[in-house]
Order: structure tokens, then C-alpha cells, then sequence
């Protein structure tokens, strides 16, 4: 018999310290993108230590996702991206073929938080509905936040955002405001507003958020 999304869910949550590599699941693919972001780097002509400075990342978080031993959480990404001129989808961007129209479970890539000593992790895990980097005016994932997981602050881009509570509750601020939403409700905002979240519910919440044009 089958485990349950939340049995499975709650395998994961007790191998958050342990590293990307150790920590993935049979039939589940978790992104590999050390030689992305190595390769970004020497373009780039920079030095471990001014990636990590520049990013506010430590050396050692650095090293650890070059060599695939660490996977970072988005905002991370985000942070990296940003430091070598390039985005979150091209560091992500797996050298594959075409894509079919359904997608299995198993064959779903995804992001994973950082579990490392010395740095807190954001309690969140991701899983890519729509392959990253494709030529698409859509970003879809399906956002799993632990309890007391939150977005490490607020972020704004261009572009819109919707998204539904499939499960548990999530606080949403978004523009100064701050909503608490519970299972069954969307939200739609903006992305010029600076908008974040936390869960401050008991049990990890599932959502299913969708924003365009594609900001990783």
C-alpha cells in the first residue's frame, strides 16, 4: 500500500540535517545544479569567498551546493542567481529533451531547503510543476512549508501571483497587510508589492502557487 502524502511528508521532515544526495527518496529526482552554479562562477571569474560574501551565503554553503551536497531553498537561489548575472532557471535548467504533457509524481523535480550546521533553514520544499527554464509565460509549483517555515523575509518582481491552501494554514503579507489563510482559500496579488509568508499553523500546509512571467 501506498504511504500518504503526509507520511511521506513527515519521513522527510525528521532527514532535514542530513544532506540533499542522502536525504532523496526512491523515484523521487532532486535537482542537481553544483556544476551549474560552479560553472556560473569561473565564468564570472569569482572566487568561492566573494560569491559567499556577495550573497550573504557562508563559503562553506557555497562549496557544499557546488559539490551537490547542500540543495539552498529558492530565496537562496535568488541570492546566488543574482550575484553571477544570471536567474534561478538557468542554474536549475536540466540538460533534457522535449517534455511530455503529463507529468508522474516521481519524475517531478525538487527544490529542497538547506539543513546545515550554522545556518537556519526556512522550513520549505518545492515541487516544480512546470520544468524550469522552458520557453513558458507560467511558474507552477506546489509549495510544501513546515511549521514555523516562512519565505526569510519579503521579495518583490515583476509580474502576478495566484495561489490556493490546498492544505493547513498560511500567513500571507502582502503590501504592509497581512492575511491568515486556511484551507480552501486563494489569494492573487502583484508581485511589484513586497509580499512574503510564514505558516504559523501546527501541521506542514500545501500550496499550489502559480505566477507569471516565471520569476526563478
Amino acid at each position: 500500500m501506498q504511504d500518504s502524502r503526509e507520511t511521506v511528508r513527515g519521513k522527510r521532515q525528521t532527514k532535514l540535517a542530513e544532506t540533499a544526495s542522502a536525504d532523496q527518496e526512491p523515484g523521487e529526482r532532486v535537482i542537481q545544479l553544483g556544476w551549474q552554479l560552479r560553472h556560473a562562477r569561473l565564468v564570472k571569474g569569482m572566487r568561492l569567498r566573494e560569491v559567499a560574501e556577495l550573497s550573504g551565503c557562508s563559503e562553506s554553503l557555497v562549496s557544499k551546493i557546488e559539490n551537490d551536497k547542500a540543495m539552498p531553498s529558492i530565496n537562496t537561489l535568488h541570492r546566488l542567481a543574482r550575484v553571477l548575472g544570471t536567474t534561478v532557471a538557468a542554474l536549475l535548467n536540466e540538460r533534457g529533451g522535449a517534455h511530455g504533457v503529463v507529468t508522474s509524481r516521481a519524475d517531478r523535480p525538487v527544490l529542497r531547503e538547506v539543513a546545515v550546521a550554522g545556518l537556519e533553514s526556512d522550513g520549505t520544499e518545492a515541487e516544480v510543476l512546470i520544468p524550469l527554464g522552458a520557453s513558458t509565460l507560467l511558474q507552477a509549483i506546489v509549495l510544501w512549508v513546515q511549521p514555523g517555515g516562512s519565505s526569510n523575509g519579503l521579495r518583490q518582481h515583476e509580474g502576478e501571483e495566484v495561489g490556493l491552501v490546498v492544505t493547513g494554514e498560511l500567513e500571507l503579507t502582502v503590501a504592509g497587510t497581512t492575511y491568515q489563510l486556511k484551507e480552501g482559500d486563494s489569494f492573487f496579488y502583484r508581485s511589484s508589492e513586497p509580499h512574503g509568508f510564514r505558516n504559523t499553523g501546527k501541521t506542514a500546509a500545501q500550496i499550489v502557487w502559480v505566477n507569471t512571467p516565471p520569476s526563478l
